[in-house]
């Protein structure tokens, strides 16, 4: 290696190229999330244009060929020449990283789009992009092809439209997986932004197929107090409260607490601004909390100041009312007054601070104390004025303190059993050699027999094993103090290292690949989501690191001859039958435990030949909904999904 290190030695990546060659560092990363950004960064401008009153209706258009239609009525992007790049408008922003019009507060007040990448890095990490524009009577169109423009923009004709297309393809060899687009993704990303835009219409609609095109419309009055409700949806919302007479008790809802105000004349580093914001927030009787939180429509999914202050004002709030009104002395923690909270946070300024391209956390420390300050005002007066609801909350808080202590003491009685009382749990772990969390893997295995295969097939220098006797407890329904009490469960916290909830330690994690491998028939998925119920809710940080993974067995084993294939699904086995000229037989697998630990080894274990599916918090909202619907207490609601899905149900165990 030359030791010389001069100034010729420093690479200077011009225009696209550093993103081409960095795609993970502006996108997030390089699989189904990145493909998604790409989309979000074309729609976060079209709602940058809704915030600045330009334009009221978005169109989104999934299309063949793996493309994808943005459409919105605002202004349009500019198309006259840059006086000093000396090409259009159109083309600065889809070419020149750094560039756009939300750098000048006379053409945006508020944008999520603040270092004028988002179109450049669609356009960079595609392989096709068609830029539409209609705008002053007359339509442009200008197409990039792997970022570099085609042609200069043309003027094509006479138009009574206004706004901006965008239509684009992604680039097959930039992302790490078939970069295909999900219509359920994008149709809850395109439901949020209704929810955060009072009166914008969005329109999505899929034409990826010659059948009648699956569309959806969202179009929303209420704002967050209507997001708030569908959140809670599934969860019970009633609560009970002494009668007039005092001797019985009444059935009432927890309230929907609402905070929009907007605070002028705030200090934000060296300018003067306006911060927006907007809360809505609901207790039920759940024991888990959900917090959404954005930034100039930007979801904030690592939360930030906004989040914090809103936060500390619940809390302190919640506390000063147990001290001064209720006369309780007890040592009340903020995990406490936030158990069964949904709440959807959203604040609007000039110039917010982000950590990193893909703007997960808002760092804008003035927003904490604005975000305090409001909703501490807005809960105390309320509290104040509805005694009633005032004391249900208490008992709530004081509910949730008496649960956490429960909880503590059992956590204590299972850290206390001598090393006798585990020999339950060492012998049921099948550990690995390595002591490095970096390369270890935890198979979480339904049942002895499947758990006998995989400790025989195993590669135990880096794979461990823990086979789990039945359905375990779902924790939707279960307090902390329960989850201690579970053998089962008690056994896989042990596994893991890092406890649960509040007393979580990534730092003692002792695998990084946790892998549920579970019979392909109907137990199997119901102990595979009475798991994920667990993670989701006790473990979140696990599936937020990336670390739980589903394992993927196969179905069926074909034979002829000599030759041998797994086929891993149902729509795959024809086309597997078709490769079979001469006789063949079928195998189908109802469990794990029918393969041998060759087999076992050789489909769903070897690193070198298995599938296995990571556990994604992309739609953490829509999936703690799923969890709630199907794991709760609330009966119609799941009924009502197994009857809208019933129809999508082609063979169960069969």
């Amino acid at each position: 290696m030359n030791n010389n290190y001069d100034a010729d030695k420093l690479i200077v990546l011009e225009g696209l190229e550093h993103i081409k060659l960095r795609p993970a560092m502006y996108i997030g990363s390089t699989d189904i999330r990145g493909v998604h950004h790409l989309v979000w960064e074309i729609v976060d401008n079209s709602i940058d244009e809704v915030l600045a009153k330009f334009a009221s209706k978005v169109i989104v258009e999934l299309l063949p060929d793996n493309y994808i239609r943005i459409t919105d009525d605002g202004r349009g992007i500019p198309v006259d020449i840059h006086p000093e790049k000396h090409i259009s408008g159109v083309e600065v922003v889809f070419t020149i990283p750094n560039a756009g019009g939300k750098f000048d507060d006379n053409v945006y007040k508020v944008s999520g789009g603040l270092h004028g990448v988002g179109a450049t890095v669609t356009n960079a990490l595609s392989f096709h992009l068609l830029a539409e524009v209609y705008k002053d009577g007359f339509s442009y169109i200008q197409e990039f092809q792997k970022g570099v423009p085609l042609y200069p923009l043309k003027k094509v004709g006479p138009t009574n439209k206004k706004g901006t297309s965008v239509t684009f393809k992604p680039d097959k060899a930039v992302f790490s997986d078939d970069p295909h687009f999900d219509y359920e993704i994008i149709k809850n990303r395109l439901r949020q932004a209704s929810f955060l835009n009072k009166g914008l219409y969005i329109e999505l609609y899929d034409l990826r197929s010659s059948e009648e095109p699956q569309s959806d419309f969202f179009h929303c009055e209420d704002g967050l107090i209507d997001y708030i409700k569908y959140l809670n949806e599934s969860k019970n919302i009633k609560t009970k409260i002494a009668s007039a007479n005092k001797k019985d008790t009444e059935d009432i809802d927890f309230p929907i607490f609402y905070v929009h105000e907007t605070a002028t004349d705030v200090k934000v580093g060296d300018r003067i601004e306006d911060i927006e914001v907007e809360v809505a927030f609901q207790y039920s009787d759940s024991y888990d909390t959900n917090f959404v939180s954005f930034a100039n429509n930007v979801k904030t999914s690592e939360g930030g100041e906004h989040l914090e202050g809103f936060k500390t004002a619940v809390s302190n709030t919640l506390k000063k009312y147990l001290t001064e009104i209720v006369k309780e002395k007890e040592d009340i923690k903020i995990s406490d007054t936030l158990e069964g909270l949904t709440g959807v946070i959203s604040v609007k300024l000039y110039s917010p601070e982000f950590e990193g391209q893909t703007k997960s956390k808002l760092g804008t420390s003035a927003v904490r104390s604005i975000v305090r300050d409001l909703v501490s005002d807005k809960l105390n007066t309320y509290l104040i004025e509805n005694p009633k609801i005032g004391r249900a909350l208490a008992d709530k808080v004081l509910g949730a303190f008496n649960a956490r202590k429960a909880a503590e003491q059992a956590r204590e009685k299972v850290r206390r059993k001598n090393p006798l009382d585990n020999i339950g749990f060492a012998s049921k772990l099948a550990d690995c050699r390595s002591k490095d969390p970096n390369i270890s893997e935890l198979y979480i295995v339904e049942g002895n027999s499947a758990g006998g295969s995989a400790k025989q097939g195993r590669d135990s220098e880096f794979q461990a094993i823990l086979p789990l006797r039945g359905k375990v407890l779902n924790v939707e329904k279960a307090e902390d103090r329960k989850v201690f009490d579970n053998n089962e469960l008690v056994s896989l916290i042990k596994a893991i290292g890092t406890d649960i909830k509040d007393a979580f330690d990534g730092s003692k994690i002792r695998y990084k690949k946790i892998i549920i491998m579970t019979d392909a028939d109907v137990d199997g998925s119901h102990i595979r989501t009475l798991l994920l119920t667990f993670f989701f809710r006790k473990m979140r940080q696990l599936i937020e690191l990336g670390y739980i993974y589903f394992a993927q067995p196969p179905l069926f084993k074909l034979q002829g001859g000599n030759k041998i294939e797994y086929v891993y699904s149902e729509g795959e086995l024809e086309k597997a039958k078709e490769a079979f000229a001469n006789k063949y037989n079928i195998q189908r697998y109802k469990g794990l435990g029918e393969m041998d630990p060759e087999q076992l080894w050789e489909t769903t274990m070897d690193p070198k030949q298995r599938t296995i599916l990571r556990v994604t918090m992309e739609e953490a909202e829509e999936a703690a909904k799923v969890f709630e619907m199907l794991m709760g207490e609330e009966v119609p609601p799941r009924k009502q999904f197994i009857q809208n899905n019933a129809i999508y149900v082609k063979n169960i165990d069969s």
